[in-house]
């Protein structure tokens, strides 16, 4: 594993210095889910919860999370993305809903997109479960995780079907 570079030579925090890394398109794909019941998923695709129209408040949501990411982990670099995408797919299974939430973020810069990405995803889900937990505070976020990354030093990363 490489070393760490977010720690100065006191051992203590710091933000890493990417001025010497060349501009590259960088891209990265992130997913999480949100399990509800059968009584929010026909609410949110019949866009009869109180709260609004729940996909397109948390697609918004996602999109200015991902803008918003250094604001939220402090040694993220601010980026100027040039775009952020959310996709939703719905997977029925016998007991409930599955709302799977893919967010692809781009930049070209210095530094990569998996942070914007993975906050997109997640906040996204938040919203979800915010405008629907009076319905049932049962839902169930997760897992989130990185599907995959490209540009940069460290190259293209897929993850692996499980």
């Amino acid at each position: 594993m490489a070393s760490f570079t977010h720690f100065n030579e006191q051992g203590r925090a710091k933000m890493v210095d990417i001025t010497e890394k060349a501009d590259s398109v960088r891209v990265a794909v992130a997913r999480t889910s949100i399990t509800v019941s059968q009584e929010i998923y026909e609410g949110i695709v019949s866009h009869s919860v109180k709260k609004g129209d729940v996909l397109a408040v948390a697609q918004v949501a996602g999109i200015m999370a991902a803008k918003k990411t250094a604001d939220l982990i402090p040694m993220c670099h601010p980026l100027m993305l040039k775009g952020v995408d959310i996709q939703f797919e719905w997977r029925m299974h016998e007991q409930s809903c599955e709302l799977i939430i893919t967010a692809t973020v781009k930049t070209k810069g210095s530094t990569g997109v998996e942070m914007e990405a993975l906050t997109a995803a997640s906040v996204c889900a938040l919203t979800v479960y915010d405008m629907c937990k009076a319905l049932d505070k049962g839902m169930v976020i997760g897992p989130t995780y990185l599907v995959e990354k490209a540009g940069g030093k460290s190259g293209h990363y897929q993850r692996k079907a499980k």
